[in-house]
């Protein structure tokens, strides 16, 4: 049920106060799931669930900012993704590449391409070669892509550049065999020298990490909600916040 206009913000401002800095995740991991359902309620083209999701993701950094995260990883597009059909593809491709471009010139953010871009349209792939983390004096947000992604084949990736690094300094691979562990893997994955996540958040009511940051979020709390990404709110986004804030985490323990 819709909250009149005045009672959502009161609502949403208890909401914030309700929430300590100390509680606010520093790496949040988001699925934006929903873009071609969302477009099907309104009989639209599946495009304009794609610009309006992209149009989201701005708006959500903006929240992010607000409330004092410092890491956000966006899970734009999956590896399976790019089995849709060739217009849909090509559509979501160029909505992509434009986010990354606003990124990129947003003097509040550095950005991260995380994924395997050998394996992505040649234009999309230029932009993400282009994106390179801009320092700041402000300390912006760092935001992660995750565009030509899948889990599974960051490990692989993570695993093959372990050998080769191995085999570059002369090192005995039964060796390393016997002494691996998990920061070595770590040391190679996509997010390299960065804190795992705190929160992952999935939109659209699907309850399943389809190969999300498997490595990473291991510890990971996980917030689904039920609302498709472009209809997302900032109410939404606190109300995930102050589940999370309410956890207590064990990290395995």
């Amino acid at each position: 049920m819709e909250l009149p206009g005045f009672l959502y913000g009161y609502y949403e401002r208890r909401l914030v106060r309700s929430l300590s800095p100390e509680s606010i995740p520093g790496h949040i991991g988001v699925m934006v799931d929903g873009n071609r359902r969302w477009a099907r309620q309104f009989n639209a083209p599946t495009s304009q669930g794609h610009r309006a999701g992209a149009d989201k993701i701005h708006e959500f950094l903006g929240w992010c900012r607000e409330l004092g995260v410092r890491v956000v990883t966006l899970y734009m597009l999956s590896t399976d993704n790019l089995s849709r059909s060739t217009e849909e593809l090509r559509e979501l491709t160029e909505i992509i590449a434009e986010t990354l471009d606003r990124l990129d010139d947003d003097p509040n953010v550095s950005v991260h391409a995380m994924g395997a871009p050998e394996i992505l349209p040649d234009h999309l792939a230029e932009r993400l070669a282009r994106l390179t983390a801009k320092p700041s004096p402000s300390e912006p947000l760092h935001v992660n892509v995750a565009v030509g992604y899948g889990g599974r084949r960051e490990i692989v990736d993570a695993v093959r550049e372990l050998l080769r690094d191995a085999l570059a300094r002369g090192e005995d691979i039964a060796e390393l065999a016997e002494r691996l562990d998990v920061e070595d893997i770590s040391r190679f994955l996509y997010t390299a020298g960065q804190p795992d996540p705190d929160l992952v958040i999935r939109t659209s009511g699907e309850q399943r990490l389809s190969g999300f940051l498997m490595w990473q979020s291991a510890y990971s709390e996980f917030y689904f909600c039920e609302a498709l990404w472009p209809a997302f709110r900032r109410i939404d986004f606190l109300r995930a916040l102050r589940d999370y804030a309410g956890r207590q985490r064990r990290f395995g323990a």
